[in-house]
């Protein structure tokens, strides 16, 4: 039995590059030039560990909602959830792009800069608002890991007899 339980992880394990490899099959779509500005513009704040210039991308009354995060509302909030999230240069790529009227959305992935495959997804839905696209809402989610990889746990140190 114990046998089995290996070969079913192992066989997991092994299958966990071949979804990678499906998900980053998605190819990149255009976006307008003011839409691709706001994605270079949170690359850039990202990079820099810049909650602020992350949260001046949102409307006022705009949400953002991080990975293992409570949902944050509002400029002071979001600055607040992303106060040393960032400081790793990031690519954002664009998988669909809709728009009418004063809304819009992109759905993307992301991943380290320089990299091929992507380690997480996002939504953004986009309002202008004064004439200028700003982030109503974004959501985002890992496919895996970004940074060193995680130690293994440590076992218990108990009695043995």
């Amino acid at each position: 039995m114990r046998q089995l339980l290996i070969a079913l992880n192992l066989a997991a394990v092994l299958a966990m590059p071949a979804a990678s490899a499906i998900a980053q099959s998605l190819p990149s779509v255009p976006v307008p030039a003011e839409v691709d500005q706001i994605l270079r513009q949170y690359e850039r704040a990202w990079a820099a560990n810049d909650a602020a210039a992350l949260a001046a991308l949102f409307a006022p009354d705009g949400f953002a909602l991080p990975s293992s995060q409570p949902p944050a509302r509002g400029h002071t909030a979001i600055e607040q959830a992303y106060s040393g999230g960032g400081g790793q240069p990031t690519t954002l790529r664009a998988l669909d792009y809709r728009a009418a009227g004063d809304l819009a959305y992109v759905v993307g992935a992301y991943g380290p800069a320089g990299q091929q495959r992507d380690h997480g997804k996002f939504v953004l839905v986009l309002r202008k608002v004064d004439g200028r696209w700003l982030i109503a809402a974004d959501i985002e989610n890992g496919n895996q890991r970004m940074g060193p990889p995680q130690r293994p746990a440590t076992k218990p140190v108990g009695n043995a007899g």
